[in-house]
């Protein structure tokens, strides 16, 4: 690949359950050393991906929310940016903001409104959490913060700028749909929904779909194509027997991240998480 400059100020503009900014130091330090198109079929906040910056890549997510959001911010930033500059950390406007999505007429909000919106809420909920309830509606409550940076407009900026100068395609499909296209010496990076580490833990909430041990076998199966695809292959998840014995045939290695983002503050801090490769 040739030299690219990397642009520090582009870094996730949403905080994200599952977030890999804890997590980063250690994808870099086990990601291929080589690869043509980086694919991440699980977006997120995109952690990975701004922490890269490839040149040629596949983004893609379950959520229609969060992949406008992405859309907006690489083909209408400024419109996105004034909207933001019209919202304010309260109260009783941020629970009717949030109630916008269980009115009739949400259909017809433009995709710079939706946008400012999921931004908006997101930085002034409690503890940055993206949820929502079996409806699909976001359902966390106000976050009581002093000054939350609602419109960092250099990030913004940033991001809009990596996204418009890389060969970046947006996909809003299922994770298997994400990578058909993979080839040979591609990277293709899975942050699924981790497998819970209890049967109390399990923490579905951003995607009404929801991602049991099914999905998880589902993956494996994909995983094991492009493995036969020639592709490089990296997956994050929770170390549980179930995931070690699901990737018994892959490199393996364990480490732990900080969990800031967990309803229950007793489930915040060290976890153990698995990086598997097919390389």
């Amino acid at each position: 690949m040739s030299q690219k400059i990397i642009s520090p100020l582009a870094k996730p503009f949403l905080k994200w359950a599952g977030g890999k900014r804890q997590l980063v130091k250690d994808l870099i330090k086990y990601k291929p050393k080589k690869y043509t198109t980086y694919y991440e079929p699980f977006l997120g906040g995109g952690a990975l991906l701004l922490e890269l910056q490839p040149q040629q890549a596949v983004i893609n997510d379950s959520n229609s929310e969060l992949i406008n959001c992405y859309s907006i911010v690489k083909n209408a930033l400024n419109e996105l940016i004034d909207e933001l500059k019209q919202y304010k950390n309260d109260e009783d406007y941020y629970y009717e903001v949030r109630q916008w999505d269980r009115e009739k007429d949400y259909a017809l909000r433009t995709a710079i409104e939706k946008a400012a919106r999921i931004i908006f809420l997101n930085k002034t909920c409690y503890n940055g959490l993206f949820r929502v309830n079996s409806q699909g509606q976001f359902n966390v409550p106000f976050g009581r913060y002093k000054k939350p940076n609602i419109l960092d407009e250099a990030v913004l900026k940033a991001v809009s700028n990596y996204l418009n100068k890389a060969q970046i395609e947006l996909l809003n499909t299922d994770f298997a749909e994400a990578v058909k296209t993979a080839s040979k010496n591609d990277f293709i990076y899975f942050d699924p929904p981790y497998d819970p580490v209890s049967s109390t833990s399990s923490f579905t909430g951003y995607d009404v779909n929801g991602f049991d041990r099914h999905q998880q076998k589902r993956l494996k199966e994909v995983i094991d194509d492009l493995t036969d695809r020639g592709c490089q292959v990296m997956l994050s998840n929770s170390d549980t027997d179930f995931i070690i014995d699901l990737y018994q045939d892959y490199n393996l290695v364990k480490v732990s991240a900080t969990r800031a983002i967990n309803s229950k503050a007793s489930r915040r801090g060290k976890v153990g998480e698995v990086i598997l490769m097919n390389y």
